[in-house]
């Protein structure tokens, strides 16, 4: 987030004045409180998911762009996540539905402990190794971990992960017409008693009352038939957000056997993948179009067809980071709108994103086989992997047949089988088995320099590989690539001359911290038409 978007450092009680400290007020790192209250005045849509706003007289915590009436400054405390007011006794607004905006963009490009934590946790770690579990992905002992996440978020492990279980169980309440006991297990819970015990605390209804409340939620037309495990849910995104230039992304590297795209009549479209998931295979589909409204919430259609509904939280997390759901990106036109270069590209294309992933093995091997080629040749390549080592899956997707092969399973293969050079073979073959015993971790809790150092190691590995992986995989938002063809080209497009271009890459420090988001700008210039995109049908 840039420094325009984040309140000031300071202290905010817990429980209530936000103008002292008491025994029993905790401070909350990063949150000055008269920031805050400005932007809960000013009702900036910008801060929603950012912070939020408790009430000490109502017993609720809001979204900073609540339409009820301002309270007091005496009566409200700031929160850093909803986890936090939860666990201070706040139920969540039935007006302004806190929990139904976009997470916050500082945990999901923060290379700190907490930042990390918070990705992992999003992923359904606790649900699924425990606090342990977490602690030892990021390094620390249980104890020493929650004492951070505390200072951090103002929350241990444990209550940030049943804030996200109740969050994953309201949005399939509102948006599904899943029985109560199957939403219980797709989110994480260990019983139904627990779902209904944790949804009347955090929101104050029982989940009947929030489907009522909702319209009942079913997003499929009359007499649409619907398969065992499908699920289709709503995605917020912070506007703008450019679905068109990211749909065109996605389809111009799509992988056959494992991704499918197309386009409707509008000019919107779709594009759909297989999932590896936890307890079983899975696809995804999503809806992608233009919302260029400025700091408002819009929101991404997407379809999930699960093996196991144990799987909906962490299909749900992939599919977000895959749109890069919590991309501010106001703060981040914003840092560029009076640069020469980037900032006319930034005004013909709004909100653009950075295209994540669902699998951080996969994208690595990916950029590997992709390394001195046309994306045309690599699609090809990775199609023909796909075939001979990928696991076939029936998903009932038109043109979903695999999943893409494990690094488990390419590191067993002889590199001289592989459809490409015999250095790159063995390169990729080489990663796959650091991939598969754990010496590079890709899950989105690595350490970004640790994972950068380890992979420049291997052999056939240097630096553009090693930060695209970081950018893609690790959803790192300051990545340039100076020796990228691709940059040299783009910007030879704009009208610069080579003295000019490398300048330009010289002087590329200017977009820090947004640079993954000006190197997106300028590939953005070279993708073809999309009557030139690959279209797999409706």
């Amino acid at each position: 987030m840039s420094e325009s978007r984040q309140p000031g450092v300071g202290a905010v009680g817990q429980d209530g004045g936000v103008t002292t400290n008491t025994e029993d007020e905790e401070p909350r790192a990063g949150l000055d409180p008269e920031s805050c209250y400005r932007a809960v005045k000013s009702r900036d849509r910008r801060f929603d998911g950012v912070f939020w706003t408790a009430v000490r007289t109502t017993g609720i915590y809001c979204r900073p762009s609540c339409p009820a009436r301002t309270p007091a400054y005496a009566n409200v405390s700031f929160h850093p996540s909803a986890a936090s007011a939860q666990a201070a006794g706040y139920r969540a607004c039935k007006r302004c539905l806190p929990d139904a905006v976009p997470g916050s963009p500082d945990w999901d490009v923060a290379a700190t402990v907490a930042g990390r934590a918070m990705r992992l946790l999003a992923d359904g770690v606790v649900d699924r190794e425990g606090v342990e579990g977490l602690a030892r992905r990021v390094g620390y002992t249980p104890r020493h971990l929650t004492r951070l996440l505390t200072a951090e978020l103002g929350a241990g492990p444990l209550a940030l992960a049943r804030a996200r279980r109740a969050q994953t169980a309201r949005v399939l309440v509102e948006t599904t017409d899943l029985s109560f006991a199957d939403i219980a297990f797709a989110a994480g819970f260990s019983s139904v008693r627990q779902f209904n015990e944790t949804v009347r605390e955090v929101y104050a209804s029982t989940p009947t009352e929030l489907r009522r409340r909702s319209g009942g939620g079913p997003t499929r037309a009359p007499g649409e038939p619907v398969a065992v495990g499908t699920v289709r849910m709503r995605l917020a995104v912070r506007t703008p957000f450019a679905g068109r230039a990211l749909l065109a992304f996605l389809a111009y590297h799509l992988v056959p056997g494992v991704e499918t795209a197309g386009h409707h009549p509008d000019g919107s479209g779709w594009y759909a993948r297989t999932l590896d998931l936890p307890h079983g295979p899975g696809t995804v589909r999503v809806e992608l179009d233009d919302a260029p409204a400025t700091g408002q919430t819009a929101f991404v259609t997407a379809e999930f067809r699960l093996h196991d509904l144990r799987d909906t939280a962490a299909a749900l997390e992939r599919a977000r980071r895959l749109v890069d759901a919590d991309c501010d990106p106001v703060a981040v036109d914003d840092q560029f709108l009076g640069d020469p270069v980037i900032g006319p590209l930034v005004r013909a294309c709004r909100g653009l994103r950075v295209p994540g992933q669902v699998d951080g093995d996969e994208t690595a091997i990916r950029t590997v086989v992709g390394q001195q080629v046309s994306v045309t040749g690599a699609r090809t390549v990775q199609g023909r992997m796909v075939a001979e080592h990928g696991t076939p899956v029936e998903t009932g997707e038109p043109g979903l047949t695999h999943l893409f092969p494990s690094a488990a399973t390419l590191a067993g293969v002889d590199p001289t089988t592989l459809p490409m050079p015999r250095a790159r073979g063995r390169a990729l073959v080489a990663l796959a088995g650091a991939l598969a015993d754990g010496t590079v971790a890709l899950d989105r809790g690595a350490d970004r320099d640790a994972v950068r150092t380890a992979m420049i190691a291997l052999p056939g590995i240097g630096p553009w590989t090693a930060d695209y992986v970081a950018m893609r995989a690790l959803g790192h938002p300051d990545v340039f690539l100076p020796t990228d063809i691709g940059v040299r080209n783009a910007l030879r497009g704009l009208g610069h001359d080579p003295d000019s271009v490398a300048a330009v890459i010289a002087d590329s420090d200017r977009w820090r911290p947004w640079r993954s988001y000006a190197l997106l700008h300028l590939w953005n210039t070279l993708m073809p038409a999309p009557a030139a995109l690959p279209d797999q049908g409706a």
